[in-house]
């Protein structure tokens, strides 16, 4: 079999991704497709524990099932990027056709990740990238502009004033770099508007509330909300009920439009989610 890939397609849903693969074979190998032939794709998943890694996984997961000659699975590094790391060298280890992976921090990823490449495995990089170019092709939204995007919005509808709290994803992480940068670039232009606390909240609901009753109990003032991912936002509501306080008082904008952010904007809790 040959290692390249003839095809990539890409099995988009309203927000990302992702993936179906049909593999080139040598004609030495033709013979053997599709009957005789089974293909592994691993996913080095970097946290399942956060809703929209877990939808990634999932997603990817139902499309291939379709396909008898594939065979998928999947890890869990659990927000560690060394765990990940693990992870990643024994799929390498295993001899994997295809291996998918959304790093946790892009220094730290690269060298085993290109490791991979270079050893004839085509690479998918989900949503963040690496610091080489050792990957055959790379999913992303554009991270600075949708963070663009959420500020603009937030400013209009704070009327060029107040301070914002910024709960932001996991510190190394492409995504979270973009959604800083894009959203600090764009408010910088609204000389009213203060990003008065920031905290890093990786992209979980539960580090969103911890974080958010530290917030509060240091009574640190803020108008509005900008969380880098809506699992965050859906902790900083559950926060501010536990104390007391009304989600609809604040203006609160997420991204990745999940089910819990959806219901969240229809009863008036959250005001937008980016895509």
């Amino acid at each position: 079999m040959n290692n390249s890939l003839n095809k990539i397609f890409f099995i988009a849903g309203k927000i990302i991704l992702l993936t179906l693969f049909f593999f080139a074979l040598t004609a030495q190998a033709s013979d053997e497709w599709p009957g005789k032939k089974t293909f592994v794709i691993g996913f080095a998943q970097d946290n399942m524990a956060n809703d929209w890694r877990m939808a990634q996984v999932m997603d990817v997961k139902k499309e291939l099932e379709k396909y008898p000659f594939i065979t998928f699975f999947y890890t869990d590094g659990k927000g560690q990027a060394a765990k990940q790391v693990l992870d990643i060298e024994d799929m390498i280890q295993q001899k994997v056709d295809i291996l998918i992976t959304s790093p946790m921090d892009a220094q730290a990823m690269t060298p085993v990740i290109s490791s991979a490449f270079q050893k004839g495995i085509p690479v998918v990089l989900i949503g963040r990238t690496i610091t080489t170019q050792d990957y055959t092709c790379f999913i992303a939204p554009d991270n600075r502009q949708i963070a663009r995007q959420a500020a603009i919005y937030m400013a209009q509808k704070m009327e060029g004033k107040g301070r914002i709290l910024m709960l932001k994803g996991v510190d190394g992480a492409t995504s979270t770099i973009y959604r800083t940068q894009g959203f600090l670039q764009q408010i910088k232009s609204y000389g009213g508007i203060e990003i008065a606390v920031v905290k890093t909240a990786n992209y979980l609901r539960n580090d969103a509330i911890m974080v958010m009753e530290e917030v509060l109990e240091k009574d640190q003032k803020f108008d509005a909300i900008y969380a880098q991912s809506d699992s965050m936002a859906t902790g900083a509501r559950m926060a501010l009920k536990m104390a007391g306080k009304d989600p609809k008082k604040f203006l609160m904008v997420g991204i990745d439009y999940i089910s819990e952010a959806r219901q969240a904007i229809r009863i008036g809790e959250q005001s937008a989610s980016f895509t």
